[in-house]
């Protein structure tokens, strides 16, 4: 299962550093399209609840504008998943979403909701949109995510990346069991330059989904160095097979 492997790149906090002070600038959709032509797969952009940086109508330009996969991150809510499915985009990712946090803080629990999401993964399907559940390296939400029909589990790696003993060889056996029941597996949360190669190298993994190292670091390089480089450094792991 090596060979390429995309890249998506998530937009959300420059829709952050515009809502900041307001008005239109920084735009998120411009990010995206020079995220792009810099070489990223696709973007990824997470509305939620309270739209604290990507709003409704970034969506919409998004969808309109782009010419690569648009992955929306969303809750298991109604509101979202109607959403999703008046503006279709190539995939959605339901993530776990709190008010109060910062950023998302962990994997849904799939397990404890497989009756609520079955439902909403078929009617997203319907649509023709691809499903993705966002779960931590763990067997019993990644059999749930199989269960429940999903095409896809992204594996949250914030406790590899904050140096978590152990969670590099979780990853690797939670790849290894979402490929052999049939689903694509994609990872993201926490990823840089200095962490991502041992992650990218992982053989099952065909997509990784990295945001706000991408957009801090660009703050000093700029946005299309950063993703090329983020590029380079995820074809050596595929290639020293790391």
């Amino acid at each position: 299962m090596s060979g390429y492997q995309r890249l998506g790149v998530n937009i959300d906090h420059v829709a952050t550093l515009r809502n900041a002070r307001g008005g239109q600038s920084p735009d998120p959709v411009e990010a995206a399209l020079l995220a792009v032509k810099a070489g990223a797969d696709g973007i990824t952009a997470h509305l939620r609840e309270d739209r604290r940086h990507i709003r409704d109508e970034d969506l919409r330009r998004l969808r309109t504008e782009l010419r690569v996969p648009l992955n929306m991150e969303m809750a298991a809510t109604e509101e979202m998943v109607n959403i999703a499915c008046e503006l279709r985009p190539h995939a959605c990712c339901i993530v776990p979403e709190h008010r109060q946090e910062v950023t998302t803080e962990g994997g849904m629990n799939v397990a404890s909701q497989v009756d609520a999401l079955i439902p909403q993964v078929k009617r997203l399907r319907e649509r023709g949109i691809r499903v993705s559940l966002f779960v931590d390296p763990d067997t019993a939400q990644i059999e749930a995510a199989a269960a429940v029909e999903a095409a896809v589990v992204e594996l949250h790696t914030g406790a590899y990346a904050q140096g978590t003993e152990g969670e590099l060889a979780r990853l690797k056996a939670a790849a290894r069991q979402a490929a052999s029941l049939g689903l694509e597996v994609h990872a993201g949360h926490g990823l840089s330059f200095g962490n991502v190669a041992p992650v990218a190298a992982i053989p099952e993994i065909v997509e990784l989904n990295i945001g706000h190292f991408l957009i801090g670091q660009a703050i000093f390089d700029g946005l299309g160095s950063v993703v090329q480089e983020m590029r380079r450094l995820m074809k050596a792991a595929r290639s020293a097979e790391v």
